[in-house]
């Protein structure tokens, strides 16, 4: 409450509320917390000793309701006030947040917890265990292996599985939340268990392994494990003490601790941490982690990967478990955490994209060269001395990776090159930028644990910036949305950390675009730039461009272009909520001056000081460290800048008012619609922030608009616009529009508007309205935040006189459906104003600074300030005496009255009248029912409600919840939330709750009479009768200020203002905006139970009718309401049910069934297939409506997806660990006598309620009336589908079927209709009868283990890899079944061993009548072999088939085998696909002959063979030898397809035999292998050994078939080509595997062949799949030690293939290679590559050179820099060496040869940096290049081709480019690029240089 002109000052203000002692004086930290919340509410809140005690009865009731196995519904209802209590932000004390988690966890991993009470305990378990800070693993620890035992079994499914669950995914969400709580003592024991599980010819093996040890091993310590997970790969606080300080308290019986022995890891001494070379990794590590960088596809050939490939391999299985972290954003944070000033720093660059230390000029150029050119080129590198001492940018091996990468991506991120991997490589500098930044902010903490030599370095802050920038600047203008927002979010976290070097060029990009109008993507982009334009802390200089800037974004406000209008209106938002806009530089009283505002005589501003435009900043400005300012000067250019306020202030008002203009009828669209919410948003914040003469200046300009204009396209807008004014400045707002609007209104109605009577919402409005409707939409705007003023002498009196009769004359005389709604909106926002509690204003700075005469004289120096919640201070409108008053006497004289009217019209006397279509009645009682509603619409928090214990009492015996004792449904208590009235004794509020209860009354009594007409007429009343009931029930509490609406805005306010993470001070505007959502939250504790009165009752009672109703737009509406008083009411399902139930009954007309079904079909009412339902639906087939049987489908299908098998198994089950967290629990609790009592009677409450359960499932299950229906031949097929479902569903584990059930599923097997086939139906009921056989207990039912009694456990006695080869042998081995004993073993599933070894390995009669009857199976038959046409089998009938035989073994093999035989011999393609079903996995295996006329045979065999060898896998390893002997003498076959066969058995045969090499298959040697044997062992067998006999003899053999090899069109048919294609079909396939680096092995020997491959010319497909393979190998990772073999192989078929072809070939790929494995590449390695290419400058064909240099510039991007600067000399020197002689000279050709060589050599370094001008560029340019742009071709083609590429990539830049040259270069350069004169030339170069800046 506030008094005065300004909404900010306090005459009258009691001050803030108390707060309770206990809050007051505490000092513990999350108290102190909720202080800063209390303290921010304009009312007290309950003491935390009071809110605590609620907290021990929530969780009492939670852990009586989990003792008693009550989980659905007592333990969910608590749990849900569990959740409410969190959002009123009092602490959970640590010993119960402890025994919470402990809960919880041990409820998640309770076998057979049904699914959704998972899914709660996981959600709560994030929500408790969220920050680190409240809990770690000193407080608590949890075991691991329960979630793994679940996970495990759940997450690969058998063939016969069907049904998918989430199980897998909440366990592994489950397991990564509670990661940091699993005892690091553990790791040993997971490694034992993970590591066995590992089979690396198995994707899923991988896979799945990979995910349980990064989900599950502690990263607390990783120093054991760390080389294991990268030897893997390859295809904080860790001291080791702490782990025997932490209690191993949560380890369970079945969990062991080995300890494995870690000598390499000890350390002697004081602990130092796991720093290695690069962070925590060594040198080797972090070379392959920067490799993952390359692994984004891009646009170049060579940038596809084939791990998507390889990927595709995996079952859909692993797609059930949690997406993992998306590996951008990790490998973003692995690298910025591992920065480190670790190695010596280069020279701080003055370069876009900084890359080493230059050297000298020519410090190493030969004076003599001897030799060819190219030795010449080449020899200075060659013997170049690397320095002994390495240095790097920014002083940090991570950074300096880092800036490579970037670097040779460059060219990715420009639009003109944009693709699907812009928006990776852009979302990939986002995240790095936002990681940097909160690492850099997290370290300036005093609290902060790293080691001061291991903090960032400002310097590395500079150097990553100035990275970035170029590429950030390439992509900003990206016309892609994600792209744009990547740009935009990492140009933000740069902008905040190196202000001065992105704010400037930013400004030099944007400003011309702004000024041409172009380029709306440069708009996001100067709004991710506000702080540093407006905040003084972040970059003290920028405020100074804000000004000039915003009078460029003017044109910007375009209805034309909405993407425009909605990029300035955010910017505009974002800074607007960060200054004031004032005028500091005047003392006159003038329109344009803030006279509040005027300068101190005090403030000096330097003489002849000026503000330079943004374009002249110097592009070396950066490099000054600072701003080259004062403070002082800084603040006297930003004074003298917001003299431009007021002219802009002008400007921006007349654009949005010219833009309201301009909207077509009726505000148009949804665009358009959202166009005038965004400018007005943006005038509102900006009419907050301005000074006392703007606003006056604003506040005129609006009413001059409004006063002389009547726009209806505008009505809408004006109303939004005038609301602006009435946020920032009520009282101003209201004498200024308040008589004029109301003189007007008067005048209008005076002369007959809206007096035409029309109801319907679609009506038109008359032209003849459109005054009144300006006006009053005027008014409303005005009422927007009315603060009733409390000085006598205020104004605001006055109009109070005025609103009453204007209320009444509105009342009496708008007869429009506009008017009269209008109006009754009016009537809201007065009430609403007057009763609610909101907060006054929301400026950036409080309201006693905003006042104070400091601020006003200088508030520039606030500009962007930030505030601690302590520190900011909200002023509130708590409604007070007088305007209660106000709002009691609004109720009085008008709503009072109203409701009487409307009474009278249901009077007897009355009543026909009032159903008359054209009686005035009806269109009054619909007028009169507008402003009743409204009014009682804007009083929501008017009225606390008050339960009595009769209605509580009332509330339990009518619940939805039923059969559950009253203590288990969950209740609250009211608390303190910012009521008017909060006493219930208050005579107030008696009068309104009585006259509510009147208007209920009315609304039941007119629902009552308006059913009674069904006529057309009507419709409109009745909408207005569910719109009046929707208010009544549901306006209260927090429906107008709703906490989910505020939190989402929240959340968006915190991501807009966040600067970095874990922020403490944020703008004002986001803690006023916490202080709304905390009111919200304790609003919304208020709504959670709403009283229900008998009168709420019977107009719940009429909504269910009206859903029922005839017409379609009323059934709706109501539907819709019901939907929404399910949420907020408990007991509407079980009221509105039986009426629903009832319009189901046959013989219901159309409209009310079909009102029944689609009400069913809500989310609110969830059908379940109870047997009344059921019953219900299947009557339904009897209306024959179309419409109606959609309905009916539409439910059936909702509710068979909500409709799961019963599954009561988790009642049967006691978990030992549960037991204990409960004892725990209940020992920290007060429990008494009286609650052990309470937990028996919930306990015989649960066992009743499932015992009701179970006598419904047998009902619907053993009863006949589901089946009957059915089976019946009347039931439409329709009816039937969903009949079996249901029958399906009811399958059940712990419970047999019966033998009506089953033989129902059997015949449907061979249904006419194929949605009936029922196999899926007869596996599970077969399944579960194996199940029920072998089942030990519930927990095997539960996780489906079948405890075959032949199965045993196998010792391993011997770990070693004899052990393992003679295990595999043993499957090759035949066995004797006569003569085998009983103790002869078959081993079928081998689970481990592959990498490490474990300790040990792991209704009949119907189906039997069935089974034995030939027709059965002959009607199967007819339906497997239908003609589909499908090439491949069906899993579900083989499923079936072998669910049958398995049960009864060889019961069914007679009638079967005449059946398959007769299927084998008809040549039909389905009837041998049926047979091949019904065999399921039976084979014929024969000698076949891979050369024979026809390879149908050949195909045959071997795609069987195939599936075999598949299937089996590893264990196919004893046959792989003899398998490939026989197939290597068939490598040339005829046939193409034997041939593929072929090719894939070879890649699979070398992915089998790959075998780990640990000295012993144990986990515990592989780890520690890992860690000790050197890096470059081959210790998991990746190398490519098995065929390399096989390669060989290849390599030895293509000379001499190549030299056989026949011409012409019959190539193809050499055996040379026949092997050449098989062996690039084998690689390539390989290359795409999982073991694709063993590929490099067999490639490397075949290299020169598969180069000579590319030659051909005869043989597309040989010359395809060579070129190929080449450029895919180079996106694979090779083995370390093959590097320098793979590059000196193609090296040498570069510098001596005799065909230049080859060599052309071969020259891409030197490029392709070295991005792709940059970062494995030494700079000697790099510096021979540069060698090779130098010399193929001088290759004696044209078209070789070119591809030379074309691969040159794109190795120099980033190579190093002495390599550059050392060619560059050598290219100079060499082309001012190449005079050429006469054409008629023997050495002509020579000459040009050189010279070519050198002019391709420049343009290749000058083509290296696209985007940059380096310094040695301009002298190439126009001193070099130029000189020889006449030259003969083809040198004259080189040098205008490099100046073409040139203009092209240096046109968007070269306003800041064409600062690297002088004048007389720029002259040069333009006749270089365009041959005119000197004089033309300037006048081009000074035209290109002005439409760039355009």
């Amino acid at each position: 409450m506030s008094n005065g002109s300004s909404p900010t000052s306090h005459s009258h203000d009691p001050g803030p509320p108390p707060v309770p002692h206990d809050i007051e004086h505490a000092s513990d930290r999350y108290l102190l917390k909720l202080k800063s919340y209390a303290r921010a509410l304009p009312y007290s809140i309950e003491p935390n000793s009071r809110m605590q005690g609620l907290l021990d009865l929530i969780c009492i009731r939670i852990v009586q309701a989990v003792q008693a196995k009550d989980y659905d519904p007592g333990f969910l209802q608590w749990d849900s006030m569990l959740t409410y209590w969190s959002y009123l932000k009092y602490p959970i004390p640590k010993e119960k947040r402890i025994l919470l988690v402990d809960l919880y966890y041990s409820m998640c991993t309770t076998p057979g917890m049904p699914l959704h009470i998972v899914a709660t305990c996981s959600d709560a378990l994030e929500i408790l265990t969220r920050s680190k800070n409240k809990l770690s693993i000193q407080d608590i620890r949890l075991p691991w292996s329960p979630v793994f035992d679940i996970l495990r079994h759940d997450l690969f499914l058998t063939r016969r599985q069907f049904e998918v669950s989430q199980t897998s995914y909440y366990m592994g969400m489950i397991a990564s939340i509670v990661q940091r709580f699993f005892h690091p003592a553990a790791i040993d024991q997971m490694l034992e268990t993970f590591l066995p599980l590992i089979n690396g010819t198995h994707l899923n093996s991988l896979l799945s392994s990979q995910f349980f040890m990064l989900t599950f091993l502690p990263q607390s310590h990783p120093q054991s494990y760390l080389p294991m997970l990268f030897r893997l790969w390859e295809p904080s606080i860790s001291d080791p003490r702490r782990i025997g300080e932490i209690p191993d308290d949560a380890r369970l019986e079945n969990e062991g601790r080995p300890n494995w022995a870690k000598d390499d890891l000890s350390g002697n001494g004081l602990w130092t941490g796991i720093y290695k070379d690069v962070g925590i990794f060594s040198d080797y590590d972090w070379h392959f982690i920067m490799s993952l960088y390359s692994e984004i596809p891009l646009a170049d050939s060579g940038s596809l990967t084939t791990g998507p490939s390889a990927d595709n391999q995996a079952g859909f299985e692993i797609g059930r478990l949690p997406k993992p972290t998306w590996r951008i954003a990790s490998l973003a944070r692995i690298i910025v955490y591992s920065m480190a000033p670790d190695g010596l720093p280069a020279a701080p660059s003055s370069t876009p994209t900084p890359l080493g230390t230059p050297l000298a000029s020519g410090m190493n150029t030969p004076r003599h060269p001897s030799g060819s050119v190219g030795d010449y080129l080449t020899a200075p590198l060659g013997k170049l001395p690397f320095l002994s001492l390495k240095s790097y940018v920014g002083g940090s091996k991570a950074l300096d990776s880092l800036v490579k990468l970037i670097a040779s991506t460059e060219s990715f991120f420009h639009p003109s090159n944009s693709g699907a991997w812009t928006a990776d490589l852009t979302a990939f500098i986002k995240y790095v930028a936002y990681e940097f930044n909160k690492r850099w902010h997290e370290e300036q903490r005093l609290n902060c644990k790293t080691p001061m030599h291991h903090r960032l370095t400002r310097g590395m802050k500079r150097e990553l910036v100035k990275s970035f920038r170029t590429v950030a600047l390439l992509a900003m203008f990206s016309e892609d949305s994600t792209t744009a927002n990547n740009i935009s979010s990492c140009l933000k976290w740069m902008s905040l950390m190196e202000p001065d070097l992105i704010l400037y060029p930013i400004l030099e990009r944007a400003v011309p675009s702004l000024e041409a109008l172009v380029e709306v993507s440069g708009r996001p982009t100067i709004g991710a730039i506000a702080p540093a334009l407006v905040s003084r802390e972040v970059y003290y200089p920028g405020a100074k461009h804000l000004v000039p800037i915003l009078q460029l974004l003017i044109p910007g406000i375009d209805l034309n272009d909405p993407s425009k209008t909605l990029c300035t209106t955010t910017f505009l938002i974002e800074i607007s909520q960060y200054i004031k806009f004032g005028d500091l530089t005047s003392r006159s009283i003038t329109m344009s001056a803030d006279v509040d505002s005027s300068t101190p005589a005090n403030v000096d501003i330097p003489n002849g000081f000026s503000i330079a435009p943004l374009g002249d900043e110097h592009i070396e400005a950066e490099l000054i460290d600072g701003p080259s300012l004062s403070k002082d000067e800084e603040d006297a250019l930003l004074r003298e800048s917001t003299a431009g306020f007021p002219d802009w202030i002008a400007s921006f008002i007349r654009r949005v008012i010219l833009l309201f203009d301009n909207l077509p009828e009726e505000a148009g669209g949804a665009t358009e619609v959202q166009l005038v919410d965004a400018v007005t948003n943006a005038c509102s914040q900006i009419c907050i922030h301005l000074s006392d003469s703007l606003f006056d200046l604003v506040l005129n300009m609006i009413f001059d608009y409004a006063s002389t204009n009547v726009r209806p396209n505008a009505v809408r807008a004006v109303h939004q616009l005038v609301e602006c004014v009435a946020n920032a400045h009520p009282a101003k707002t209201l004498a200024k529009f308040v008589p004029f609007c109301i003189h007007n209104i008067e005048v209008e109605l005076e002369n007959g508007a809206s007096s035409t009577r029309t109801t319907s919402t679609f009506s038109t409005p008359l032209p003849s309205d459109a005054t009144f409707h300006w006006n009053l939409a005027v008014l409303r705007g005005a009422m927007f935040k009315w603060v009733f003023w409390s000085s006598v002498s205020s104004p605001i009196l006055k109009h109070k006189d005025q609103f009453i009769p204007l209320l009444k004359r509105l009342l009496d005389k708008t007869f429009s459906k506009r008017g009269f709604s209008w109006s009754g909106k009016l009537l809201s926002s007065l009430l609403l104003t007057l009763t609610h509690t909101y907060p006054l204003e929301d400026k950036f700075v409080n309201g006693e600074e905003w006042d104070s005469e400091e601020f006003r004289f200088n508030h520039h120096k606030y500009w962007g300030k930030l505030y601690t919640a302590d520190d900011v201070t909200v002023s509130w409108h708590v409604p007070h005496g007088e305007e209660l008053n106000f709002a009691m006497e609004i109720f009085r004289e008008i709503v009072e009255p109203t409701l009487e009217r409307l009474e009278k019209l249901l009077e007897p006397g009355t009543a026909g009248e009032f159903q008359d279509s054209v009686a005035p009645l009806r269109e009054a009682s619909i007028r009169y029912l507008s402003f009743v509603r409204n009014a009682f619409s804007g009083t929501p928090t008017f009225v606390k409600e008050v339960l009595t214990k009769e209605d509580q009492q009332y509330t339990l015996e009518t619940s939805d919840i039923l059969n559950e004792i009253p203590e288990m449904i969950a209740s609250i208590e009211p608390l303190n939330s910012g009521f008017a009235v909060s006493d219930p004794r208050d005579p107030r509020a008696q009068y309104y709750l009585i006259l509510r209860q009147r208007f209920g009354r009315f609304l039941h009594e007119a629902s009552a009479s308006l059913r009674q007409q069904g006529e057309e007429n009507t419709v409109d009343a009745v909408h207005a009768l569910i719109q009046s009931i929707r208010t009544y029930l549901l306006d209260y509490g927090d429906s107008k200020d709703s906490y989910y609406v505020q939190s989402d805005r929240y959340g968006s306010e915190l991501s807009y203002a966040r600067q970095y993470t874990k922020q403490k001070l944020w703008p004002r505007a986001v803690f006023i905006r916490r202080s709304r959502l905390y009111h919200a939250a304790r609003l919304r504790w208020n709504s959670i139970e709403r009283r229900r009165t008998p009168t709420d009752d019977q107009l719940i009672d009429d909504v269910a009718e009206w859903a029922l109703w005839h017409y379609a737009t009323v059934r709706e509406s109501s539907q819709s309401l019901l939907d929404s008083l399910c949420g907020a009411y408990d007991g509407i399902r079980r009221r509105c049910l039986p009426l629903v139930y009832a319009a189901l009954e046959p013989g219901t007309e159309d409209d009310r069934m079909k009102g029944a079904l689609w009400t069913l079909n809500s989310s609110a009412f969830e059908p379940t297939l109870a047997p009344g339902l059921l019953k219900k639906l299947f009557g339904c087939q009897a209306n024959e409506k179309p419409s109606i049987q959609s309905a009916v489908s539409s439910v059936c299908e909702n509710g068979i997806n909500s409709f799961v098998e019963p599954n009561f198994h988790v009642y049967d089950v006691n978990y030992p660990r549960l037991d204990r967290a409960l004892a725990n629990f209940q020992s920290m609790l007060p429990f008494s006598a009286e609650e052990e009592s309470l937990v028996i009677r919930c306990r015989e409450r649960r066992i009743s309620r499932i015992r009701l359960c179970e006598e419904r499932v047998w009902e619907t299950r053993q009863t006949s009336f589901v089946l009957e229906i059915a089976q019946a031949k009347s039931t439409h097929w329709r009816y039937a589908i969903f009949a079996t479902r249901c029958l399906r569903t009811l399958v059940r584990k712990d419970s047999p079927i019966s033998a009506l059930h089953m033989r129902y599923f059997l015949e449907m097997c061979h249904d006419n209709h194929p949605s009936l086939y029922s196999q899926r139906a007869v596996m599970k009921a077969i399944r579960y009868i194996k199940l029920r056989t072998f089942a030990q207990g519930p927990i095997d039912l539960i996780f489906e283990r079948n405890n075959n009694p032949l199965k045993q456990f196998m010792k391993i006695r011997e770990l070693s890899h004899d052990f393992t080869h003679d295990f595999l042998a043993q499957f090759q081995s035949r066995v004797d079944l006569i003569t085998a004993g009983s103790n002869t073993l078959f081993i079928e599933d081998v689970n481990s061993g592959w990498l490490a070894w474990q300790k040990s390995q792991a209704a009949i009669s119907v189906v039997r009548d069935a089974a034995k009857d030939p027709s059965f199976w002959r009607d199967l038959s007819t339906h497997f072999s239908s003609e589909t046409h499908s090439e491949v089998v069906s899993s579900d009938n083989v499923a079936s088939v072998k669910s049958i035989v398995q049960l009864l073994e060889d019961e069914s093999f007679a009638p079967l085998q005449n059946l398959i035989e007769e299927l084998i011999l008809n040549p039909d393609q389905n009837k041998q696909r049926g047979a091949a079903e019904f065999m399921a996995g039976l084979l014929n295996v024969h000698s076949t002959d891979y050369n024979g006329e026809s390879s149908l045979n050949a195909v045959k065999s071997l795609c069987f063979f195939r599936a075999f060898y598949e299937e089996q896998n590893w264990k196919f390893s004893p046959w792989v030898d003899q398998t490939i002997e026989r197939v290597w003498a068939e490598i040339s076959s005829e046939h193409d397809e034997v041939r593929a066969y072929i090719s894939e058995l070879l890649a699979f045969a070398s992915k089998i035999k790959r075998q780990p090499k640990p000295s012993i298959p144990s986990a515990e040697v592989f780890v520690r292998e890992c860690r000790t044997t050197p890096i470059d062992f081959d210790i998991l067998g990746m190398r490519g050994n098995y065929h390399r006999t096989r390669v060989q003899e290849l390599v030895q053999r293509f000379p001499e078939w190549r030299a056989e090899r026949l011409p012409g069109s019959r190539a193809f048919q050499s055996t040379y080509d026949k092997v050449a294609t098989t062996t690039c079909r084998w690689l390539f396939q390989t290359v795409h595997d999982t073991n694709a680096i063993s590929a490099f092995d067999y490639i490397l020997p075949l290299m020169p062949e598969l180069f000579r491959f590319t030659e051909v010319n005869d043989n597309d497909e040989l010359l395809s799949r060579a070129r190929m393979l080449l450029v895919r190998m180079c996106g694979v990772t090779p083995p370390r030690p093959l590097i320098g073999q793979i590059l000196h192989a193609i090296f040498d078929t570069i510098l001596n293939s005799p065909s230049w072809k080859v060599r052309m070939q071969a020259l891409p790929l030197v490029q392709v290679f070295y991005f792709r494995q940059v970062p494995l590449l030494s700079d000697a390695r790099i510096t021979e590559i540069l060698e090779v290419l130098c010399k193929c400058l001088d290759d004696e064909v044209v078209e070789v050179r070119e591809m030379a240099a074309t691969t040159l510039s794109g190795v120099l991007r980033v190579s190093p820099r002495r390599s550059q600067l050392t060619l560059k000399d050598r290219f100079v020197k060499l082309l001012r060496r190449s005079p050429l002689p006469s054409r008629q000279s023997p050495v002509y050709n020579a000459a040009i040869r050189q010279r070519h060589a050198a002019i391709l050599g420049i343009c290749a370094l000058i083509d290296s940096y696209p985007y940059t001008v380096e310094r040695w560029m301009p002298e190439l340019l126009a001193n070099v290049l130029a000189e020889h742009a006449y030259d003969p071709v083809p040198i004259s083609l080189a040098v205008q081709k490099c100046a073409s590429n040139f203009k092209k990539t240096h046109q968007d830049t070269w306003h800041e480019d064409s600062k690297r040259f002088t004048e007389d270069q720029l002259a040069a350069l333009s006749t270089l690029l365009t041959g005119s004169s000197y004089y033309a030339v300037r006048a081009l170069v000074f035209t290109l240089a002005h439409s760039s800046n355009a």
